[in-house]
């Protein structure tokens, strides 16, 4: 019988965040598609209880907690030690949690204390027939695998986004708390502050309904023979700030800057979307002025509704890579948009 553990930490005001209900989602299916399965919650933060609150409509039958101030920072000797003792006291044989920046500094570790395996970028995780797999992207989302193992605990990383949030309602837990000791050695790293950019400034933002991409096409000579950087620069910033939309790129235009050409300041790599970069899984997508060929489009395989603006009617959008294109001008339509908006706010 297969123990099924959703290990989890809370947020600073000790909600569960999006990425846990969707780990949950996760789990809950694997449980229901397991009959002989038993379904667990583990928590760590500095109190769990309105988190396993928030939770408790789920079928889990158990609330395993270890809570402190000293587990309100992530950090990896106190998070690993913790998870630790939650998958021991559940006695958890598959241990399913969101693939956080928190959590992946800590998976593996875990994995190797239990003497189990680690599994990443997890994308589905099913049963057929009492055996258990998981679904998982290789060669930058071209291939999809099914991984199955023999080994326990099998810890699984669920990618953000990749699964529906469960809709399970709150009610009341009640949390089997953990007591540790942590030694003092174990606390040396803390968060001493958080730096982040102003609102407008940010510009990565995975919870966005849409996905705006930018392509190097915003750089080159337009219809006049000019490069307009500073009006493409404009038009981009003011749809960003009034649609709060995510904002990618595509390789092409952040390297230009080593090609010794205009480029828009406000990108970089982290931006970048594509073979070799994110693949962001967004509701919407909207492409301007891209090329479509398969090294950007790779990095649009899970947006739900994909669209685009190109001037080429045989751009490699309009050859299956899109749901709809419009053959138009970006500069023209992104003006029109951002007029709409500013009047429709």
């Amino acid at each position: 019988m297969e123990t099924i553990l959703v290990l989890a930490h809370t947020e600073a005001d000790g909600s569960p965040a999006q990425t846990v209900r969707e780990s949950l989602h996760a789990a809950v299916n694997l449980h229901q598609a397991s009959p002989d399965s038993k379904l667990v919650v583990g928590l760590i933060g500095t109190n769990v209880e309105a988190a396993a609150n928030a939770i408790a409509a789920c079928p889990a039958t158990k609330y395993f907690g270890v809570t402190g101030a000293e587990f309100a920072q992530p950090r990896y000797a106190t998070d690993c030690a913790a998870a630790e003792a939650i998958c021991k006291s559940a006695q958890a044989t598959i241990v399913i949690a969101p693939a956080t920046a928190r959590w992946n500094r800590v998976l593996a570790g875990l994995a190797q204390r239990l003497g189990g395996r680690a599994d990443t970028h997890v994308t589905g995780i099913s049963a057929e027939s009492g055996v258990i797999g998981i679904s998982r992207w290789y060669y930058r989302q071209r291939m999809e695998a099914l991984v199955q193992r023999t080994q326990r605990p099998w810890i699984v990383a669920i990618d953000p986004g990749s699964q529906t949030p469960c809709n399970c309602g709150a009610g009341t837990a009640v949390v089997e708390v953990i007591s540790m000791q942590i030694p003092e050695a174990s606390l040396r790293t803390k968060v001493v502050g958080v730096r982040a950019p102003a609102a407008d400034a940010q510009t990565i933002r995975p919870d966005a309904k849409l996905l705006f991409v930018t392509g190097a096409g915003w750089t080159k000579k337009q219809a006049d023979g000019q490069t307009h950087v500073p009006e493409a620069e404009h038009l981009i910033r003011d749809f960003l700030k009034v649609s709060r939309a995510s904002l990618g790129s595509s390789k092409s235009l952040v390297d230009l800057g080593g090609e010794g050409q205009a480029i828009l300041p406000f990108l970089s790599h982290l931006n970048q979307i594509g073979q070799t970069g994110a693949t962001p899984r967004h509701p919407k997508g909207l492409s301007t002025c891209c090329h479509g060929e398969e090294p950007h489009t790779v990095g649009w395989r899970f947006i739900a509704e994909r669209r685009a603006i190109s001037l080429d009617a045989n751009c490699g959008w309009a050859r299956g890579k899109t749901d709809v294109l419009y053959v138009a001008d970006a500069f023209q339509v992104m003006q029109k948009v951002n007029a709409l908006l500013a009047a429709n706010p």
